[in-house]
């Protein structure tokens, strides 16, 4: 295709491009601030670079380009530049789209621009566009440049063979490669938009609209969390990482008392270690790998000391001291170290990468680092969530909604019990309780009653797999490694038998749901939200257990996950009027935010408006957003009403 495209250095011309269009593509150059020039990377972090230029296109094939700050050629006045993009980006007359939004939006926001509706991100149609018959993209085979060249069949150039090892602001401005390079992903990106629009309207209109309005919002609120960053409590980080080396060297000391001279390593996991377990000792191999070797992960350790109690019992402290080890080996290496070399030394704070779809069923995940996954203060002896502390003045607020998944599955399977017991606010764990052991349930909720705790603690565990299909071996595993509870087998088949005979609307769904699915080969949110099961018409078991496992929980988690979404995109929306409010992580079902102190209030009541409004007409259930607040994200406390 023959491309027009040219360069403009002032407002007017921007607008005499783009006219009235509805659709405009656009794009962002960006290039490292002083100090950070040699810093690899430094020109994709809002706190270390700058905007460079930006382009647009309205139509496919052509394109202008706005340099803002090169060292060469003549720029646009930056005032008026920024001036015109908020104008631009909070237009809700026009549709803006970008390659990956969440790149502009840490920018724009970087500089107080939020980007509202409507808006439009290829990089998040990309992944809702299958490549196969049963395959959708990949976050790492949906860059522009390799979507340009496998769709638009047109490749473009690389960024180094363009800058020649330079950052984009020291191009020429006037340059005509310059100039082509920065449309270039303008127009690229507006091509994607119209052929993702037309193949969502022709395959999958239900996953179009999710990129639209739900997807590409998502995207914006990611690049503003990003921007925001966790704070962290440098000073306390730094002194518990010599505290947890200290314990390990104890610990490791503690160990070698009793083995000798063997190399255990950072984990206990050397080949030396596991020699000594199972040839010197000649202890038995109780779970082996995929390899066929012998396993010596955290679950081995259990299952030796148990057998160590009935047979070895001098043995039984050692596996103790292991797995003490390991888990103080996990605290260093994963979160005390781990965390500290993600922080930004401009912000102190740490910016992870935030990704709205690497999983099957939409959930949020996490990387450099994963700050979803850190321990709950049961299981945390160093109190890693309190290294994440708000600034003076500030406190960190989370909403977090409860029981989501449950509610989404009682809304599903439409069973009366659990239909009622959310309708009226009750307790679904003590429903539970009363369901599979028979009691009634005031019974179930009365704490001093003869065996409330176990009970209420198998009925919490049976609740978090109920709707997934619950096998009584698969029960009993669980409540082993997660509760530290030991139930026969027989004992684990009664109570799902009487769960499902207290809650007869869960089989039938479960059935019904598992026939849809291998009818079709895929399963979905309620929305639409597509996972396909090819292997849930294998002949293999194992193969089509699990996809039958994956068609009830997609529905479930997957719902949960496009509720979560449909209260960013409100948030995003009041996020102007509320710009006190600072976004900074997701984590499961929970939103947690920085808050100045004196509006605490007034943000908790915006946040739980935003997350328990009614998602969608059929959802005839409460959501409920649990608030709390505090100066360390390990020391919340519970908000009322």
């Amino acid at each position: 295709m023959n491309t027009d495209y040219r360069l403009v250095t002032d407002v007017q011309g921007i607008r005499e491009y783009l006219g009235y269009a509805a659709d405009v593509a656009f794009d962002i150059e960006t290039a490292p601030d002083d100090g950070f020039r040699e810093e690899e990377k430094a020109a994709l972090d809002p706190a270390k670079a700058h905007i460079t230029g930006c382009s647009f296109s309205r139509d496919e094939g052509t394109g202008i380009y706005i340099p803002v700050a090169h060292l060469r050629g003549k720029n646009i006045n930056k005032e008026e530049f920024l001036l015109f993009m908020r104008e631009f980006l909070t237009s809700p007359s026009i549709n803006k789209i970008a390659h990956n939004i969440a790149f502009e939006a840490a920018f724009f926001y970087f500089c107080r621009i939020i980007i509202q509706e409507p808006c439009y991100d290829t990089m998040c149609a990309a992944q809702m566009t299958l490549k196969s018959s049963y395959e959708f993209r990949k976050l790492n085979e949906s860059g522009l440049k390799r979507l340009a060249e496998d769709i638009c069949k047109e490749p473009l150039p690389s960024f180094t063979s363009v800058t020649g090892g330079k950052h984009f602001d020291e191009l020429d401005a006037q340059d005509p490669e310059t100039v082509r390079y920065g449309c270039a992903d303008s127009d690229f990106a507006l091509r994607l938009y119209h052929i993702f629009k037309n193949w969502f309207e022709r395959f999958l209109p239900k996953h179009g609209r999710i990129v639209a309005e739900m997807e590409s919002p998502t995207a914006v609120y990611i690049g503003i969390m990003r921007v925001n960053g966790v704070p962290m409590d440098i000073p306390l980080m730094q002194a518990r990482q010599e505290e947890a080396r200290k314990e390990m060297a104890r610990i490791r000391d503690e160990i070698q008392m009793m083995i000798g001279d063997i190399e255990i390593g950072a984990n206990c996991s050397t080949n030396a270690f596991k020699n000594y377990l199972f040839k010197t000792l000649k202890l038995p191999v109780l779970k082996t790998t995929e390899s066929n070797r012998e396993a010596a992960d955290d679950a081995s350790m259990i299952l030796l000391q148990d057998w160590c109690r009935e047979n070895r019992p001098e043995l039984v402290p050692l596996f103790s001291l292991v797995q003490e080890y390991r888990k103080w080996g996990k605290i260093l290496s994963t979160y005390l170290v781990g965390y500290s070399r993600f922080l930004n030394p401009v912000t102190g704070r740490i910016h992870p990468n935030m990704m709205a779809l690497s999983t099957d069923t939409g959930r949020f995940s996490c990387n450099s680092p994963n700050l979803q996954n850190m321990p709950r203060a049961t299981n945390d002896p160093v109190g890693i969530r309190s290294l994440v502390k708000a600034p003076d003045g500030m406190v960190i607020v989370s909403c977090d909604f409860s029981q989501i998944e449950l509610r989404v599955g009682a809304f599903y399977c439409r069973d009366e019990v659990m239909l009622r017991t959310y309708r009226t606010g009750g307790d679904i764990h003590a429903m539970t309780t009363s369901v599979i052991f028979g009691c009634t349930y005031d019974e179930a909720q009365d704490k001093h009653r003869d065996g409330y705790k176990e009970q209420r603690t198998i009925a919490k565990n049976v609740n978090f797999g109920t709707f997934y299909g619950l096998f009584p071996k698969g029960l009993q595993k669980t409540l082993k490694f997660k509760a530290g509870m030991e139930k026969s087998f027989e004992e684990c088949a009664e109570i799902i038998d009487n769960l499902k005979a207290g809650y007869k609307g869960l089989t039938a769904w479960q059935d019904e749901t598992k026939a849809l699915a291998a009818r079709r080969m895929y399963s979905e949110t309620w929305l639409g939200r597509r996972r396909y099961l090819p292997n849930i018409q294998s002949d293999d078991w194992g193969k089509k257990s699990f996809a039958e496992r994956c068609a009830l929980n997609t529905p479930i988690q997957g719902t949960a996950a496009d509720i979560l979404k449909m209260a960013i995109v409100r948030l995003l929306r009041g996020l102007p009027e509320h710009d006190y409010l600072k976004p900074i992580l997701q984590i499961h079902d929970e939103l947690t935010f920085l808050v100045p102190e004196g509006k605490v209030e007034e943000a908790v009541a915006f946040i739980r408006e935003c997350m328990e409004e009614q998602p969608f007409p059929e959802f005839d259930l409460p959501l409920v957003a649990e608030a709390s607040v505090g100066r360390t994200f390990g020391e919340m406390e519970e908000l009322g009403d």
